[in-house]
Order: C-alpha cells, then structure tokens, then sequence
C-alpha cells in the first residue's frame, strides 16, 4: 500500500466508498464524507442504510468494493493507524470471565499502552463513567448499559485522537446517556474528533457539530443542523383575538386561527431585523403578543424528510428505486490532495 501524500487537515476524508456484496446487494454506493478535526461528527439513517458497514470499512473489519480516502492523514486500510483510534464496535462482546477493570487493561494492552500507563488510565476511565465500584467485578455480573460503559472505556484507554463509536447508548438508561454525552463533550474540548452512529437523534442533535444522513447506501445530507435545516427557518408569533388586516394582506405572513380566540403569524425565512417592524406595529395597535418563537425542523423532521419518498409518502426501503434529485452532491474541496485508492475483490 503506497502512503497518500496529503496536505488535508481533515480526520476522515472518504470518497467513493462502495460495497458490494454477493448476489449484487449494494450496501454503499459511492460514500462522500469529511470530518474535520475536533468535531462530533454524527451518521444516521434507517436500519439497513449502510452505517455500520461504513463504520467496519474504516476500522477494517470489513474489505470494501472500492474506496478512496484517509484517516488520520493515513489510506483508508492502513492498520497500523488504528493504535490512534478508539473504537467501540455495535453488538461489542467482551470476555464474561474478566472484571471490568481488566477488560479495559486487555484492550488497552492491544493498542500497545504501557503497562503503567494503561493502569493508571483504567482508574481514571471507571472513575470518569461511574464504574470504580464495579472494576473488580466480572463482566457477566454487568448490565447491558453497564457493558457499554467499560465498552467505551476500552475505547479511550489508549488517548485516541479519533474516537469511532457504533451505538454508544444502546441498552443505557437516561442517567447513562447524559453522562456518556458529557464524556463526548469533554472530548471534544480536549481536541479530539468523535465519529459517533447512533439511532438516537435527539442524542445526536444535542452533541454534535455536524451529522450525514445515510440512505439505501448514498449520503443524502450532509452538514451542520443548522445548514441542513435552513429552509425551515421561521418565526412565529402568537396573538390574542383575530390578527389585524394588514397582518391578512401581507404576503411575506401567513395566518393561523387557533383555540381560545387567538392567531398564529408565521414569517417563513425571517431574520431578527424583519421580525421588529412587525412587533413595534403590533404593540402600536395595542394587539396582545403571547408568545414569540424562532423555530426550524428538529434533526427528527430532517430525518424522516431524507427517508421518506416525497411522491409516495411513503419510507424508502433498502434497495429500492429513490425518486430523481434527492441525493446529495458529493462535496468538493480546492486543492484537494490525491487519493489512495484500495480496491478489494468483487463480490
């Protein structure tokens, strides 16, 4: 494997990433995505979409179709990379008969830490997920949620740069995910970059910076919350009794009769600065402002509007035909460095 020369700053940079597997079941068709350094980067898409495959294919569990790209400034492939990567894989098993402690002590003994190191990161990592009671316990005495958080204490005993993880929270209860989310957070502010796949979209939306949405194998949205959800932007202002004429007659507004005797003012788009005209002339006819709101979609109405065939109405399935225009353009950057291709065999 020849080493890809790269003057990129980015942490993940895939393009075309395919894989195709016997009996012609394409599982990713021509993967785009970059991850800047530290960011939490989230991916998400219905069950079957092609998450996890992406997620084996940079960790090398799985040999892909076809891929260009890099990791951590390395071709996508190059294994020796990985000791600078934590990774917590879906559906992880651990051996039953060790105690947490030592699990974490074995992976971090994989990824090549020193002995004295890795005992003194095992510490701080069950200290860091609520787990110092339990070290000495064996994993079969563990709950689901309890296995996930030595799962992602193995994933950071060895200090990682890039953190993979394929379903963090699941099995974990609320108190769980709040302090797993905290640990993301920290991470971040630490520098490090966290390519996180999770189903939980309001987990997703509280923590990271960016996200992908992936359907039937291509990336169809790719970008900031606040990039992806610019078109919905809007205000709405909620007043008492029947809106005045003008409010009727101005196109820009539109109208909502609600319960009680009052109105609903929708400003589709609207900026702070068009926002004020409207309530000074308000307040001027005396006409009562209950509520004023910015509101745009949630990472929830993003998502179903990515997976939903707009003609049909009805969810796309894997495999399926999609309807013409709904798949992203592949991004492209300036001076973009050349690429190592890896090309496995044809399935």
């Amino acid at each position: 494997m020849v080493k890809a020369e790269t003057t990129t700053t980015r942490v993940i940079d895939l393009h075309e990433v395919r894989k195709t597997y016997r009996g012609k079941v394409e599982a990713l068709r021509g993967i785009h995505m970059q991850v800047d350094p530290g960011e939490i980067f989230g991916l998400l898409g219905p069950n079957g979409a092609g998450k996890s495959t992406l997620v084996k294919i940079m960790m090398t569990v799985v040999r892909p179709t076809h891929v260009t790209g890099t990791m951590l400034g390395e071709p996508i492939g190059h294994k020796p990379t990985l000791k600078r990567v934590g990774y917590l894989p879906e559906h992880h098993r651990m051996p039953p008969y060790l105690t947490g402690r030592q699990v974490i002590e074995y992976f971090g003994a994989l990824a090549d830490v020193d002995r004295r190191t890795r005992r003194k990161r095992s510490d701080e990592l069950l200290d860091l997920l609520s787990m110092t009671d339990w070290a000495e316990k064996r994993i079969s005495t563990y709950s689901k949620g309890m296995q996930q958080r030595v799962g992602l204490a193995q994933a950071l005993v060895n200090d990682p740069e890039l953190v993979v993880l394929d379903e963090p929270t699941d099995g974990v209860d609320p108190v769980g995910r709040r302090e797993i989310r905290d640990v993301l957070v920290r991470l971040r502010e630490e520098g490090k970059t966290v390519f996180l796949n999770s189903h939980l979209l309001s987990e997703l939306e509280m923590v990271c910076d960016r996200v992908a949405i992936l359907v039937q194998g291509n990336v169809v949205m790719q970008g900031t919350i606040d990039e992806l959800t610019a078109e919905s932007r809007r205000y709405e202002i909620v007043v008492a009794g029947r809106s005045p004429q003008w409010v009727e007659n101005e196109a820009s507004i539109r109208t909502e009769r609600l319960p009680d005797d009052r109105t609903k003012l929708t400003l589709k788009g609207a900026e702070p600065q068009a926002v004020q005209p409207i309530l000074d002339r308000l307040r001027r006819e005396e006409v009562t402002i209950i509520a004023l709101q910015p509101v745009r979609e949630t990472l929830e109405d993003l998502f179903m509007r990515a997976v939903v065939d707009p003609v049909t109405g009805q969810a796309l399935k894997p495999g399926a035909s999609k309807t013409p225009g709904r798949r992203a353009v592949p991004p492209t950057s300036a001076g973009q460095s050349d690429q190592t291709q890896v090309k496995g065999p044809k399935a």
